[in-house]
């Protein structure tokens, strides 16, 4: 057996023991696969776990759904990051007509696929499916009212992924939106990992119209209590009804695991906290970029 787990904070760490499958120095991280008793297999890249057959859904489905849900059509889609699957196969189930999944990992991708299937469920043979390896930020850049939404499924604010969370960044891809538009990221912890989630919606906050986090559970990650942030110049996400949201789902031919209509409005209902940090995280006047 070995140990894998991650620093979440000064004089806390989660450690955890399992079998190594696979690891690897790729071009842009250290990538790993373990086999977990209770968690099944692990994907970690830097030390840091991305996601485990387990828990992927409460995830995913979170990423994904919320935002998905209030767009009356889906049409094109883009996905940075994500190289797992687990994102890309809950965005086709909106039935777009194209999804463009920018990765700069490849081989995120072949070991996922290769040690942990079920997480993308074949999502990447999908004919819709437009595979771009490289930077998500550049090629982000190059595009202009080209998609309905834009998923940021990338890992936390360092390495290759730290450009993510950017004001240039969101800039890009509040371009690459067609109107009324959304983009949703992972936002991290707001108690662990405060300046990732502080910086991603300032930096939202200065680039939409409309910024909103939600809050949910992922039991594998820091603290389990985990932040995702949507933003728009259209309708505010959490303004979709759970009439609507059930509707659009069974229109969909949707099931979830985790996601319901009835928790679509309870996840942004923030704690005080949280309400806090975001009241502080942006300037009374913010000047759109």
């Amino acid at each position: 057996m070995s140990e894998f787990g991650e620093r979440i904070a000064e004089g806390l760490h989660t450690v955890y023991d399992g079998e190594l499958l696979h690891a690897e120095q790729t071009p842009f991280q250290k990538l790993e696969i373990f086999d977990h008793p209770h968690f099944g297999r692990v994907l970690v890249l830097d030390g840091l776990i991305q996601t485990t057959q387990s828990d992927e859904f409460c995830y995913h489905e979170m990423l994904v759904h919320p935002a998905l849900t209030s767009l009356e059509r889906v049409e094109r889609v883009l996905i940075i990051g994500g190289g797992d699957g687990g994102t890309l196969r809950r965005v086709l189930e909106h039935g777009p007509t194209e999804v463009v999944i920018c990765e700069i990992d490849e081989r995120v991708i072949d070991v996922c696929r290769e040690f942990m299937p079920d997480v993308s469920a074949g999502a990447f043979d999908d004919q819709r499916v437009r595979l771009e390896i490289g930077d998500g930020a550049a090629f982000t850049a190059g595009q202009k009212d080209a998609f309905d939404a834009v998923v940021i499924d990338g890992s936390d604010a360092i390495g290759p992924a730290a450009v993510l969370f950017s004001r240039e960044f969101y800039g890009s891809c509040r371009r690459a939106l067609r109107a009324n538009g959304l983009l949703v990221t992972q936002s991290g912890s707001p108690m662990y990992q405060l300046d990732e989630f502080r910086m991603a919606f300032g930096n939202l906050s200065a680039t939409f119209d409309t910024v909103e986090p939600l809050l949910s559970f992922v039991p594998t990650y820091p603290g389990a209590l985990w932040s995702y942030t949507t933003a728009t110049d259209g309708k505010p996400v959490s303004l979709t009804s759970p009439l609507v949201v059930r509707l659009r789902l069974a229109e969909r031919d949707i099931s979830t695991r985790f996601y319901t209509p009835e928790l679509h409005q309870g996840v942004f209902a923030l704690p005080s906290f949280v309400r806090d940090i975001c009241a502080a995280a942006v300037p009374a006047s913010v000047p759109r970029g």
